[in-house]
């Protein structure tokens, strides 16, 4: 969790929203590489800095719905974070939902998930 550390609300509320969104994704992006069995704790740890960065993005957000959806959207992590054993298809799920969040993440979907954007 170290490299979010230092990040302040302040800080981080400079982003415009696609960017904090898409940012996350980076995270979700990189645990995505950590599903075996042998990175578990790797793959917590990048789990605990999804989560970190989606609180910041919670609440430095304006929007009541964006807030919401983002809830949402991190109890689907946290299960994850908890879960004894990575499940791949959950966190291809969880990171298909998390781009459709925003237009600009929604432009990712062919490249990280192979899969058309429509």
């Amino acid at each position: 969790m170290a490299q979010h550390a230092g990040l302040s609300p302040e800080r981080w509320k400079q982003h415009p929203r696609g960017q904090q969104i898409l940012m996350i994704a980076n995270e979700m992006n990189r645990a995505s590489k950590l599903l075996g069995p042998g990175d578990r704790e790797r793959l917590r740890h990048g789990y605990e800095r999804i989560l970190a960065l989606t609180d910041l993005t919670i609440q430095v957000s304006e929007s009541r719905s964006l807030r919401r959806e983002l809830l949402r959207w991190r109890d689907l992590v946290a299960e994850q974070y908890i879960a004894p054993e990575a499940d791949p298809a959950a966190h291809a799920a969880i990171f298909r939902v998390l781009l459709q969040l925003h237009p600009e993440a929604w432009r990712q979907l062919p490249y990280v998930t192979g899969a058309a954007a429509f």
